[in-house]
C-alpha cells in the first residue's frame, strides 16, 4: 500500500523541484510510516520527479521499494521482443494498492517466460503492462491507482480501480502536470487557490463532489473505471473508461436455493482473496449485518479473527452489545473501543483537514476515530461497504417503489400544495415539508426524484439559500451530472437504474472517500470484500425483485445468511453508523456552530443570504431538525479556514 507523488515541470531548477517534491511528501506524511524512495527522469526538455511512499503489505523487505522498474532479466519467448525494449529505465510505476489475485497473473507471466526478482504485486503490473498494454486492466482484481511512465512510447498511462477505492488527483496547465493521492500535496504547488462554485451547488444537495471536480477549479479527480494516457511529447490527455457494471442481462429460471449458494460461494472467494498479506489481517464489526456477515465468513479461514467495534457513551446510539454477540459466536479476539461526545466534538475541525474538501457524510467522524484506535494494532482490517447498493437496503429504495405505484396518481400538484400551505401555518415543520416535495416531485424525471430523496438541501432550499449574485455564476445543476451518468440506460428496469446510479456516483465519490481518508490518515489500509468486481457483477444480474420489496430489503441476502447468524442480528432494525449531533447542535455545538456558520470572514455568508442561515440555526434550537444542513454549512466553512 502506497502513496503517489509525481509531477512534470519545465525548465525548472533541480534544487528547487527536489525541494517541492519534499514539501508535497510532508504535507501527505500522516500516510507513510514505512518507507519512501524517488527519482528522476530526463525527457528533453521535461523534468519528471517521481515520489513513491509506502506503508508495506506485500513483501516488506527493501524490493518492494517505489517508484519501481521492471527487472532486467525479463525475458520473453516472443522474438519481437528486443533488448532496448526491456532496459530497466524504459518503464517504471508508482502504485497505490493491491491486487489480489497476483500470484494468479504471476504464474500465467511465466509461462511467457517472464522472470521476477520480487514477491510484489507491483512487478506484476509492469510485466503485465508489457505483455498486454491497456488490456492490462482487465486481468486485476483489487483494488489501485498507478501511473506507469514508459520512455519507449514517451508516455504517462495512468488507471483507477473500479470503484474509485484507491484516490488520484491531479493538475494540469500546459506547463507543469502535476498528480498525487491528495489535493494537500499538489497545494504545495504555486497553484492559485480558486473555489470551484459548481462544486458548492453540489456539495450542498450530495454532501459530496462528484468526480472529476474538485472543491478547486483546474485540480480534477480521475473518475473510478477510467484509464489516462497523457502524452509527454504533445502534452495531450485522453482519458476512457474501461469498464461499466451493467444490469442489463438478469440471471433467468434460478431457483432460491442455487441463488442463495452462489452469492455463498462468490462471497466466499472474495474474503479469502483479501486475507491475502504479510502482515495480519483484521475486520471492523460494527452492529450491522454487514459487517457481521464479514466476521462470519473471514473466520472460516483465520482462526482467531481479531475484531474491532466503537462503543458510544449515548445509550441511543451504542449498539455494541449486537457486535459483542457475533465476536462471541464466532469466538473471535474482540476490542472495544468507548467514545465519548467529548472525544469526538474534538476532532471536527481535524476531519475538515484530513477530508481536503467540504464532505458532510457525519458518518466519516465515527469512521475515522474507529481507524486512528484500529491502527495501533494492525495494518489491515476487512470493512463492510458495498452490501447497501449490491442488495438494496437504503430508505430511499423503499421510498421509489412507492413512487413508482403513485407516479401516475391525479391532482398530486394540488396535494403538494396542500402540503406546503399546511406546512407554513404548522409547527410540525418537517414531515409537512417532505411530504409536499414528495407529491411535487411526483411528476419529475427518476433522476430529479433520486435527487430530491437524497438530499441534503433539496432544489428549493439550495435556490433560497444562494445571494442572487452567486446563483447567476452557477453553469451546472447536479440534475444534470447524474443525466450524463444515466446516458444509455433507458433500457433498466426502474430500481436497477437507482442501483446503478448509487454505483457510479455515492459509493465511488461519497463512501469510498470516507474510508480511504479515514484509514490512510492512520496509516491502515482498508479492504472491502463486498466490492470484488467479480462478486458486484453478479449481483448486479440477479433481478431486483429478490433484493428490495415495500419494507423488506436484502432479502435473498439475509436469507443465505440464515445459516450463519441469528435472526436477532439479521432481522432487527438497521441503524446507521452515526453520532448524535442533532443533539449536540442544540447542546454541546450549539455555541461553536454559531460562531463558525455566521463568521464574516469565512465564506458561507459570502454565498448565501444571511437571513436564511439565521433561520435555520433559530429553527434548529427550537426542534425543528435542521441538522444535516447545519452540519454541511459548518464543515464548508471550516474547510475554507483550513485551505484559505
Amino acid at each position: 500500500m502506497c502513496w503517489i507523488n509525481w509531477f512534470i515541470l519545465i525548465n525548472l531548477n533541480k534544487d528547487k523541484s527536489f525541494t517541492l517534491l519534499n514539501k508535497m511528501n510532508k504535507r501527505i506524511k500522516h500516510r507513510w510510516p514505512d518507507d519512501e524512495w524517488f527519482s528522476i527522469e530526463k525527457e528533453n526538455i521535461n523534468t519528471i520527479w517521481l515520489w513513491q511512499v509506502r506503508l508495506s503489505i506485500i513483501d516488506l523487505s527493501d524490493a518492494g521499494h517505489q517508484p519501481m522498474f521492471y527487472n532486467k532479466s525479463f525475458w520473453a519467448s516472443n522474438k519481437k521482443w528486443k533488448k532496448e525494449n526491456i532496459n530497466k529505465s524504459n518503464i517504471s510505476i508508482t502504485f497505490n494498492g493491491e491486487i489480489y489475485n497476483f500470484k494468479e497473473i504471476k504464474k500465467e507471466l511465466k509461462n511467457k517466460w517472464y522472470i521476477f526478482s520480487t514477491k510484489t504485486d507491483t512487478e506484476i503490473i509492469l510485466a503485465s503492462y508489457l505483455e498486454w498494454w491497456k488490456k492490462c486492466i482487465e486481468k486485476f482484481n483489487g483494488m489501485w491507482s498507478f501511473v506507469i511512465y514508459d520512455k519507449r512510447k514517451n508516455i504517462l498511462f495512468w488507471s483507477r480501480d473500479r470503484f474509485w477505492k484507491k484516490p488520484l488527483k491531479y493538475y494540469f496547465d500546459w506547463n507543469d502536470f502535476i498528480f498525487s493521492s491528495e489535493l494537500k500535496a499538489i497545494l504545495e504547488h504555486k497553484i492559485k487557490r480558486q473555489i470551484d462554485l459548481d462544486a458548492i451547488n453540489h456539495y450542498l444537495t450530495l454532501q459530496y463532489v462528484p468526480s472529476p471536480k474538485t472543491w478547486f477549479k483546474n485540480i480534477f479527480k480521475l473518475p473510478h473505471a477510467h484509464n489516462f494516457i497523457f502524452d509527454i511529447k504533445k502534452k495531450s490527455l485522453n482519458i476512457y473508461k474501461y469498464f461499466d457494471l451493467s444490469y442489463k442481462e438478469k440471471l433467468k429460471n434460478i431457483s432460491e436455493k442455487k441463488l442463495k449458494e452462489k452469492i455463498e460461494k462468490k462471497l466466499e472467494e472474495s474474503i479469502k482473496l483479501r486475507l491475502i498479506s504479510d502482515v495480519e489481517v483484521w475486520a471492523f464489526l460494527s452492529w450491522w449485518v454487514d459487517s457481521s456477515a464479514i466476521v462470519a465468513f473471514a473466520s472460516k479461514y483465520k482462526k482467531k479473527l481479531k475484531t474491532f467495534t466503537i462503543k458510544f457513551d449515548e445509550k441511543e446510539f451504542d449498539e455494541s452489545k449486537y457486535a459483542k454477540a457475533v465476536s462471541n459466536q464466532y469466538k473471535t479476539k474482540h476490542k472495544e473501543f468507548l467514545v465519548k461526545s467529548s472525544d469526538m466534538l474534538n476532532y471536527i475541525e481535524k476531519l475538515a483537514y484530513q477530508y481536503e474538501e467540504p464532505y458532510a457524510d457525519s458518518s466519516g467522524l465515527p469512521t475515522f476515530i474507529l481507524a486512528e484506535k484500529t491502527s495501533k494494532y494492525v495494518k489491515v482490517v476487512l470493512n463492510w461497504d458495498g452490501w447497501d447498493e449490491n442488495f438494496g437496503w437504503y430508505d430511499k429504495y423503499n421510498i421509489h417503489l412507492k413512487s413508482k405505484k403513485l407516479h401516475f396518481l391525479p391532482f398530486k400538484k394540488i396535494i403538494a400544495y396542500i402540503f406546503k400551505f399546511l406546512y407554513k401555518i404548522s409547527w410540525k415543520k418537517l414531515l409537512l415539508y417532505k411530504l409536499f416535495l414528495y407529491f411535487y416531485t411526483l411528476w419529475d424525471s427518476l433522476i430529479k426524484r433520486h435527487l430530491n430523496y437524497t438530499n441534503y438541501f433539496d432544489t428549493f432550499s439550495r435556490d433560497e439559500l444562494f445571494k442572487k449574485k452567486i446563483k447567476k455564476k452557477l453553469k451546472e445543476n447536479t440534475f444534470d451530472v447524474f443525466t450524463k451518468v444515466m446516458q444509455w440506460k433507458e433500457n433498466l428496469k426502474y430500481l436497477d437504474k437507482i442501483l446503478y446510479l448509487d454505483f457510479n456516483t455515492y459509493l465511488p465519490d461519497d463512501l469510498m472517500v470516507k474510508i480511504d481518508i479515514a484509514t490512510m490518515a492512520n496509516w491502515l489500509e482498508s479492504r472491502s470484500p463486498l466490492l470484488n468486481y467479480n462478486f458486484v457483477e453478479y449481483t448486479a444480474r440477479i433481478p431486483y425483485e429478490y433484493k428490495i420489496k415495500w419494507r423488506n430489503r436484502k432479502i435473498i441476502f439475509k436469507k443465505m445468511l440464515g445459516k450463519y447468524l441469528s435472526k436477532k442480528i439479521l432481522y432487527r432494525k438497521k441503524k446507521w453508523f452515526s453520532i448524535p449531533i442533532n443533539y449536540w447542535l442544540r447542546n454541546e455545538l450549539k455555541s461553536y456552530v454559531n460562531t463558525i456558520i455566521l463568521d464574516k470572514d469565512l465564506i458561507c455568508l459570502k454565498l448565501f443570504k444571511k437571513d436564511k442561515l439565521l433561520n435555520l440555526l433559530k429553527e434548529q434550537s427550537k426542534g425543528i431538525n435542521n441538522w444535516k444542513k447545519l452540519w454541511t454549512l459548518m464543515m464548508l466553512n471550516l474547510w475554507y479556514k483550513k485551505y484559505f
